[in-house]
């Protein structure tokens, strides 16, 4: 198999790996870090300190919630990156 050959392997994979992707309505602490390159704690205290707009959804585990991140956030963050501090 020639490098071309490879190489078209290669971009028809990917093809099928966008077409896979689903975006999703809202991204889950883990998630967000994850698309964002940083570390959970880093997401949550941003939300926290309210550096990215995001929400607290019960979990079902116990009184704390959870952390959640709307697509729409997800693609202001990484258009324009972190909010002011307040």
């Amino acid at each position: 198999m020639n490098l071309e050959e490879r190489l078209g392997n290669i971009e028809a994979m990917r093809g099928v790996l966008v077409q896979r992707q689903s975006v999703k309505e809202y991204y889950t602490v883990e998630e967000f870090a994850r698309l964002v390159g940083k570390s959970c704690f880093t997401c949550r205290e941003w939300a926290r300190l309210s550096r990215v707009n995001g929400e607290k959804r019960q979990s079902g585990r116990g009184a704390h919630a959870e952390w959640v991140f709307s697509h729409a956030e997800l693609l202001r963050y990484q258009r324009d990156g972190l909010l002011p501090r307040l």
